[in-house]
């Protein structure tokens, strides 16, 4: 019966700065992105973040059209959200979120 009970706790990642819950494991696409200040996850879906005004960047993989994601709870910059990708071998990218591994907390583990 634990076994099944803590099975079905959702494993969710959260602001570091304070505690907002910004997404869940199981909507983790990648762990192996790199962000300015470290490795960063590709998320398929984030909740409770704000987007900036969408600007291109040149990134590692190429020239993108992002928008910097900010925590809905305390304005914090947790990573940025893909909106358009120049290249077609980066298409996949578009919509997903890419959150700073730093910048995230671990809840439920």
């Amino acid at each position: 019966m634990a076994e099944t009970a803590a099975a079905a706790v959702l494993r969710q990642y959260c602001c570091h700065k304070c505690g907002n819950i910004v997404s869940r494991h199981d909507d983790i696409v990648s762990k192996d992105f790199q962000a300015t200040n470290g490795r960063a996850f590709l998320f398929s879906h984030a909740t409770n973040v704000n987007d900036g005004p969408e600007e291109e960047r040149m990134l590692l993989t190429g020239l993108h059209t992002v928008v910097d994601v900010y925590c809905s709870d305390c304005g914090e910059v947790l990573g940025w959200k893909y909106i358009y990708a120049f290249e077609e071998s980066e298409k996949y990218k578009e919509g997903k979120t890419v959150l700073e591994k730093f910048k995230i907390s671990k809840q439920n583990w």
